[in-house]
């Protein structure tokens, strides 16, 4: 056939001008590591939620309103937890630390709030600042001030919200309480960086737990988005501390099992180091930055790589063995191992390529890195790595060069062969009934798989809240950092009804001079949906017309044009709308309501309240019906429904993908078997294992609660991928062999060459990959499990599967069509003789 000549081609090249050869790839490998520098980063939750409606949406009310929108930008939060946080001294120790805080100019501190602010200015309403109300609360007793608490609850709505769920209002007391510290810093700064990056709010946050600390206030501890941005930028670093020295080791030490040949082994490690430079060195100069998504890509590249190099070697050895000469030995591999890359590379690149179909542009960039890489891989283990193995056993030739082991793995005499050998015994003997379990079990998985969650949060990049006894038992270097967000975040969640980003917005767009427009916003709270925290029958909310209602509190003038344009004497103004606003924006208010509405009167924004405990999906449906319920149009946003959205498309573009892979990579296999070995059928069998392990591994997700989040989102293309490859080499190397002898011989000198490569690969690959699993960081740590079950489920299934797979296509297409055939009473030709050397 036509690809032949091509094969012949490269097989002179490689065995006739190796050294051209060797000399090209370094220099291209040169040409590639000019872009190394060029690499940038790009991390955050930003990535992933660019285009979406409810991003763009928050965008706006970003643009449009003032910058204390977000309550963690800008924002510094006091957690206080004592016996109760309503006594005295622990009012004293809360109010002395917002003093200490308002004190440093380097903290740029606008203001402080806290439930002990309340109830000093309940103790004496000319408290303003909290130098006053310190001397307030040190004058009065201590039933004065459980009185002033318990007015506090009665007349301030906010009060009860900065206190934990277990506030007792006739005890007045609490376990803890929240303050906010609010920092001269702009909205939108630090967005993004409680997942990755840098935050302004870090060195601030910092100092400022440094002054509250040293001013011995026990039971404070401070929260942020600049702490949170801290401890994921350690994290990161943590988790490359740990697990690089041991992936290195396991990496190194599997492969002298493999190779057991330094000289072999340093040419393959030559070939991954030139594959990773390629990789990301193509990204810089294509101007690609590094995101989390492409955390996966090194691992895969090292996966296949290392099957590839492995194979390569093995093969080539397999035959040396038999006596024959470098050249011939290095030929006769290529023109297996050649075709078998390709498809390998092919139907990779084929499920990768099927994440360019997602909306997300960091899984986009994920499948065109990764399909690069593995165009990359093929080129360089399939065309470098041979004419290197040439170039370095013809300088053996001249050079007392050191030579270890040449055996290739899984030789007939060695013990691993014979537990290879255990996918062909069960084929010679019940291949339909084993058959069948699989298929049970690949059925049973894939429907267990389908209750997989999907996650996308804050918790997603950081540790855990607490480490396993022996990472903490490890010492420097390798000890991690001490972490305090998931404790924090966890704590707040389970003793707080609400707590600072407990919220959903819906960002309003239409004439709000409008009579109706008021009145249409208020109505939208009433019968509020279960996710949004109620307050007297109605969505606790805050918006122009709650700014409104205050100043009317304040203002008898203001109150007074309220009451003349409010119909229905529900405190919501229904005509002349202009006005209350003209006089509300020239008022001290001004600053207040332009955080609800814009000066040209043309948007607004509501902030409802959610139930702490209810789930971002609960949330996000309930915000989107509360919006559809305006007459206007209005979109629901916040960082809940925006990740809410993105979570949404993680799992959409993994089912979609997985889809586009599957069918992709079955008609690529279908074609290219007919039109190398005119058997299509080889496709479907080379399929089967593949569809195994990605049930198999879905079902594990599950099992071991791993959601689809943004790094393991990729995963089922990554099975993919991986699956393939290691079918392909067994599949190819059987149709190679049935050639030659029959049905049995063809399987079992299969399993013994190839399945000893794929055993060495496996080891290497799934010890190297899943030592990432010890990374504090929680996302790789999944990464690394789930990827190295993959590799031990593509190699089980290939080896074990696709024995009896053969046995049954070989009755089914190569016996007579009929039941007798089929169950193994026909053969389609009597066994090959074989050659007396085998």
């Amino acid at each position: 056939m036509d690809y032949q000549r091509y094969i012949d081609w490269a097989d002179d090249r490689i065995v006739h001008d190796s050294r051209k050869v060797v000399l090209l790839f370094l220099v291209v490998t040169v040409v590639f590591s000019a872009g190394l520098g060029s690499v940038s980063t790009n991390s955050g939750t930003s990535q992933f939620t660019t285009d979406l409606p409810a991003e763009e949406a928050l965008q706006e009310v970003n643009d449009k309103f003032s910058p204390t929108f977000s309550p963690d930008t800008g924002s510094t939060q006091l957690i206080q937890r004592e016996t109760n946080v309503l006594s005295k001294p622990a009012l004293l120790r809360m109010l002395r630390s917002q003093h200490r805080l308002e004190q440093r100019g380097a903290l740029r501190v606008t203001s402080t709030s806290s439930a002990a602010s309340i109830v000093a200015q309940q103790l004496n309403p000319e408290a303003t600042t909290t130098e006053q109300q310190v001397y307030a609360v040190e004058s009065a007793t201590p039933s004065e001030i459980d009185a002033a608490a318990r007015r506090a609850a009665e007349q301030n709505p906010r009060f009860e919200s900065l206190l934990s769920k277990d506030f007792n209002r006739k005890a007045a007391s609490a376990s803890a309480t929240i303050g906010v510290v609010t920092h001269e810093v702009p909205a939108g700064i630090s967005s993004g960086s409680g997942q990755g990056g840098s935050s302004p709010l870090t060195s601030i946050q910092k100092q400022a737990g440094f002054t509250v600390t040293s001013a011995d206030h026990g039971g404070i501890t401070l929260f942020g988005s600049g702490i949170v941005a801290d401890e994921f930028s350690n994290v990161v670093g943590d988790s490359l501390i740990l697990t690089v020295p041991a992936a290195v080791l396991f990496i190194l030490f599997f492969l002298t099992i493999a190779y057991r040949d330094l000289a072999d082994m340093a040419l393959g490690l030559l070939a991954l180091f030139m594959a990773v430079v390629w990789t990301f060195g193509f990204m810089g100069l294509a101007g690609i930055p590094f995101s989390q998504m492409l955390i996966a890509v090194p691992p895969l590249l090292l996966a296949v790589g290392i099957d590839f190099g492995i194979h390569a070697v093995n093969r080539y050895r397999e035959e040396r063995e038999t006596g024959e000469s470098i050249q011939k030995s290095m030929r006769i591999t290529t023109d297996q191992l050649l075709v078998a890359f390709f498809i390998v590379t092919g139907t990779t690149v084929i499920g990768f390529a099927a994440n360019l179909t997602s909306a997300l542009p960091p899984i986009q960039d994920f499948g065109y890195v990764a399909s690069v890489g593995i165009t990359f891989t093929f080129l360089i283990f399939g065309v470098f790595l041979p004419a290197a193995k040439v170039e370095l056993d013809r300088l053996r030739q001249r050079y007392p060069i050191p030579t270890f082991s040449e055996t290739p793995l899984g030789a007939e005499d060695s013990a691993l062969s014979d537990v290879l050998r255990g996918g062909v015994v069960i084929a010679n003997r019940a291949p339909i009934i084993f058959l069948v379990l699989i298929l049970v079990s690949t059925v049973g998985a894939s429907y267990y798989a389908t209750g997989v969650s999907t996650s996308f949060s804050q918790e997603d990049f950081l540790p855990p809240e607490e480490n396993p006894d022996f990472v903490e038992a490890l010492p420097e270097p390798f000890a991690p950092s001490e972490y305090t967000v998931t404790e924090v975040t966890n704590f707040l969640d389970e003793r707080f009804d609400t707590t600072q980003s407990s919220e959903a917005t819906v960002y309003v767009e239409g004439p709000m001079r409008n009579d109706a427009a008021l009145e249409q916003m208020y109505r939208a709270g009433n019968n509020p949906p279960d996710s949004f925290v109620r307050e007297d029958g109605r969505a606790d909310s805050t918006s122009i017309v709650t700014v409104i209602q205050d100043q009317a509190e304040r203002d008898p003038e203001f109150r007074r044009m309220v009451e003349r344009n409010d119909r229905n004497d529900n405190g919501v103004p229904d005509d002349n709308l202009g006005e209350i606003y003209e006089y509300l924006l020239d008022s001290p208010a001004r600053s207040t309501a332009l955080e609800y509405i814009t000066e040209d009167y043309r948007s607004a924004r509501v902030v409802y309240t959610v139930e702490s405990d209810a789930s971002d999906a609960e949330v996000t449906a309930d915000a989107r019906s509360v919006a559809d319920d305006f007459r206007y149009e209005a979109t629901a946003t916040g960082t809940v429904v925006v990740f809410q959205a993105v979570s949404d498309l993680i799992l959409e573009s993994a089912i979609q993908s997985l889809a586009i892979a599957l069918v992709g990579s079955s008609v690529f296999l279908i074609l290219i078997y007919n039109m190398l070995e005119g058997r299509p059928s080889l496709g479907l069998v080379n399929m089967i294992p593949v569809v195994v392990t990605v049930a198999w591994l879905g079902g594990t997700m599950r099992l071991l609660s791993i959601p689809f989040n943004a790094l393991t989102a990729t995963m089922l293309a990554i099975t993919i991928g991986l699956g393939v490859d290691y079918s392909v080499h067994v599949t190819h190397r059987f149709a190679d062999e049935f050639e030659e002898n029959d049905l049995e011989t063809a399987l079992d000198r299969t399993v013994r060459g190839t399945g000893g490569a794929l055993f060495g690969s496996m080891l290497t690959t799934t010890f190297g990959i899943g030592v990432l699993g010890l990374a504090v960081f929680p996302a790789i740590g999944q990464f690394g499990i789930l990827t190295a079950m993959s590799i031990g489920y593509a190699f089980l299934t290939s080896l074990m599967v696709i024995p009896s797979a053969l046995v049954v296509w070989d009755r089914v297409f190569n016996a007579d069509w009929s039941v007798r055939g089929l169950l193994g009473f026909g053969r389609s030709r009597p066994p090959a003789p074989v050659d007396g050397d085998d």
